[in-house]
């Protein structure tokens, strides 16, 4: 999992929040590339997600697409991803 915050501390910043908690495969990933395109380069999103292999996902989504996965954070059965655009 990957865990890089701002300087504070804190969760990433982001441009663009998506919600696909109840979603199941492959609809988070179609939502994120989707909201993807809406951002310029550089700009990160962050996707909800509550499917049990979200966070493979993402990692697979960012290897193939080229976009960074900038952090994931897991908690319970909900998990937060924050994809920067390339």
């Amino acid at each position: 999992m990957t865990d890089n915050t701002d300087e504070a501390g804190g969760p990433p910043m982001f441009h663009l929040e998506v919600d696909a908690s109840g979603l199941l495969c492959p609809l988070p990933i179609l939502r994120a590339k989707k909201a993807l395109a809406q951002l310029e380069s550089g700009q990160v999103l962050k996707v909800l997600t509550t499917d049990r292999n979200a966070v493979r996902d993402f990692q697979a989504f960012a290897r193939q697409t080229g976009n960074v996965l900038v952090a994931q954070h897991e908690s319970g059965v909900r998990a937060t991803h924050f994809l920067k655009r390339r």
